[in-house]
């Protein structure tokens, strides 16, 4: 092919701009399909033409962004949480956007499940008290906790909460939760009004939910405090739904006996004080990647983007 049908070629693709760089790969994968530009690469045309940004991360899409598309109609994002973007600047203007629907859930579900069996059970630190020597030398770890029977107290039971339910349960775990609303019958769950009632009744608090105004710090000292000091947080949302410090403090003092923390206020910086804790299990916001949920949700985005440029339902959309 010549470099002029080449450059024909490309321009034949559907323009896509792209709000960030991908660390992991993600737009090559879809380049026989759609023509991807940085955004912050797109001259004054190409930011003028574009329909479409896709949001392969985290990194704010502000409302600046937005306001240099004026041809924008769709947002697609690869995350299933949104807190990320300005979703009043997209309602604003009539901007449509679509996450990952369901994609992660499974995964996330699973990891959490995961982080309770971590905790409760002290695994991080029982190998590390392997690893450096220490049964040979002073014996065997301190004896921990069970998972079974445990109370499980779940914030958000959507897609995600609803797995994690289910995947407690097995383990003879009476669950119970707090959403926005009572889900309506027959679910098995029981139900509480306010994060404080439910940490009350709760030997494990899980947070599932999305990061918005509302929940933003809805887990507070006031929280950790009902939840008490054989109770474990495990945090598989945003980070933004915890008091941070507040948390630092909480097991500093043993006011909670642990946490299972898979994401942060403001990543990738982590309290430094959580690093020396061995009744604390850290990863840095892995529990939605794995090779087939990275896959699962290239087919979501290119499947939102094909409907999209086609005038079909899109897969995902997000209701605003």
């Amino acid at each position: 092919m010549t470099p002029s049908a080449a450059g024909a070629d490309a321009k034949a693709k559907p323009l896509v701009l792209v709000s960030q760089p991908s660390d992991s790969g993600l737009t090559p994968v879809m380049e026989g399909q759609f023509r991807f530009v940085l955004a912050a690469d797109a001259d004054a045309a190409t930011a003028a033409e574009a329909r479409v940004l896709f949001v392969p991360g985290l990194r704010p899409v502000t409302a600046d962004l937005i306001d240099r598309l004026p041809a924008l109609e769709l947002v697609a994002a690869i995350s299933v949480g949104l807190d990320h973007v300005d979703l009043d600047a997209c309602r604003r203007r009539g901007i449509t956007v679509t996450n990952a629907g369901a994609t992660f859930s499974v995964d996330i579900a699973d990891y959490a499940v995961g982080l309770v069996v971590a905790v409760l059970r002290r695994v991080a630190a029982a190998d590390a008290h392997l690893q450096r020597g220490r049964w040979a030398m002073d014996g065997d770890y301190p004896l921990a906790t069970k998972v079974s029977g445990k109370r499980v107290g779940i914030v958000g039971l959507g897609s995600i909460g609803s797995l994690v339910a289910r995947r407690l349960a097995a383990f003879g775990c009476p669950v119970a939760y707090h959403s926005r609303t009572r889900k309506p019958a027959p679910c098995p769950y029981t139900f509480f009004p306010t994060v404080r009632a439910l940490a009350a009744d709760s030997d494990v608090l899980v947070l599932a939910c999305a990061l918005t105004e509302e929940t933003r710090r809805v887990v507070d000292r006031e929280v950790m405090e009902a939840l008490g000091a054989g109770g474990v947080l495990v945090n598989v949302g945003r980070g933004g739904l915890v008091d941070e410090p507040e948390l630092v403090r909480c097991l500093r003092e043993g006011v909670i006996g642990g946490a299972g923390l898979d994401v942060f206020e403001n990543e990738p910086d982590v309290p430094a004080e959580l690093l020396d804790m061995d009744n604390v299990v850290l990863s840095s916001h892995k529990a939605v990647a794995t090779a087939e949920s990275i896959r699962g949700a290239l087919d979501a985005v290119s499947g939102n983007l094909e409907a999209f440029f086609a005038g079909r339902p899109l897969l995902s959309p997000v209701s605003l």
